[in-house]
């Protein structure tokens, strides 16, 4: 009885179900694959693109922006500015309606892009660049001013409880009972009056500045209840039980551990609270106690519109501001409900 050949050992094959450590199938079997983590803004980010209304107001926001900033470059290529009047019988009609612009310059022409406005004859398109810088700048700081307040406020209290929570809590219940429009009607004129004895007093910046005061200072206290509610969580975590036996101070703990972590709420609310403000700017102008002429704003162009009665037989004069207001408000809120949608941490997963 012969012995049977002994045959070398073959090499394991894929087929065997083992892959060899070089082999493109050991990549594959090895393990799961790797996914790279999205932070919190690139997640929010794809969201928006996937909603084709959010990249629509992306979009007109982001014109109206560069409208405003551009203003100057805009009115130099046009021809014209923001202040010059002109109010000869060739532009305004002196004899069948005093003050009204002639038809071929009341509206859009090759000079002037969005006609005249009625009485003084300055150029519409330029008082409606440098009013969309006045509108854009009064609401965005005013809003930053409010996000400021309500994040450190809101922060504080939720963080340190007891008579702190007690005071700042008494305070945000006591700006949210007052009716706050009848509040800012009220305050401007007199803030105004106060800082009409500083260097604000002779420029053109005093309303602007009083504005912003405002409407910042009593737009906060919202802001802070959310947080304050966010942090009295937060407060809690592991995360900020390290910091704490680390050492860390109160302030670092809260700028550094606390604040990041309520961002996404700020986030949204900072978007809901520009448009917001857009519309109070214009609503003090258009009621004489915002933004007055010659500096141009889109409220204070409502309120020359009405003053003069010119909207009754030059409609186009009150359409062109309206309008504007309107597609830039619109625009903001949809912008702020699709990044409160994508910062949602309950939405579907994209």
């Amino acid at each position: 009885m012969t012995d049977s050949p002994v045959l070398p050992a073959r090499p394991p094959s894929d087929a065997d179900g083992v892959a060899e450590p070089n082999s493109p199938s050991a990549a594959v079997t090895s393990g799961p694959p790797v996914v790279a983590a999205r932070s919190l803004l690139g997640t929010a980010w794809l969201r928006i693109r996937r909603s084709r209304i959010a990249l629509a107001a992306l979009v007109v926001v982001v014109l109206m922006i560069l409208f405003a900033v551009l203003a100057p470059l805009l009115t130099a290529i046009e021809g014209q500015d923001a202040y010059t009047t002109s109010t000869s019988p060739d532009v305004l009609d002196d004899y069948g309606t005093p003050g009204l612009p002639l038809s071929y310059y009341r509206y859009p022409s090759g000079e002037h892009w969005l006609g005249l406005e009625p009485g003084l004859g300055r150029d519409t398109f330029a008082r409606m660049a440098h009013g969309a810088r006045v509108s854009l700048v009064i609401a965005l700081l005013a809003t930053v001013v409010s996000v400021v307040l309500g994040t450190v406020l809101g922060a504080a209290a939720g963080y340190f409880g007891g008579k702190v929570d007690m005071v700042i809590s008494r305070v945000m219940d006591l700006f949210l009972a007052f009716p706050h429009l009848l509040l800012v009607l009220s305050l401007t004129p007199i803030l105004q009056s106060r800082l009409g004895d500083t260097a604000l007093g002779d420029g053109s910046l005093l309303p602007i500045a009083s504005l912003v005061i405002i409407l910042g200072f009593f737009g906060w206290a919202y802001l802070a209840r959310v947080v304050r509610g966010q942090v009295l969580s937060i407060r809690e975590q592991e995360f900020v039980e390290a910091a704490r036996a680390y050492g860390a101070s109160h302030a670092s703990i809260i700028l550094k551990q606390i604040v990041p972590n309520v961002m996404g709420v700020v986030l949204v609310y900072a978007t809901m609270m520009i448009p917001t403000n857009i519309t109070a700017e214009a609503a003090l102008s258009f009621l004489g106690v915002g933004v007055k002429d010659p500096t141009p704003s889109w409220g204070q162009m409502l309120n020359a519109a009405q003053q003069g009665n010119w909207y009754l037989t030059d409609p186009w004069f009150l359409a062109v501001p309206a309008g504007a207001l309107v597609i830039t408000v619109l625009a903001f809120n949809l912008l702020g409900d699709a990044v409160r949608d994508a910062l949602d941490p309950k939405a579907s997963r994209g």
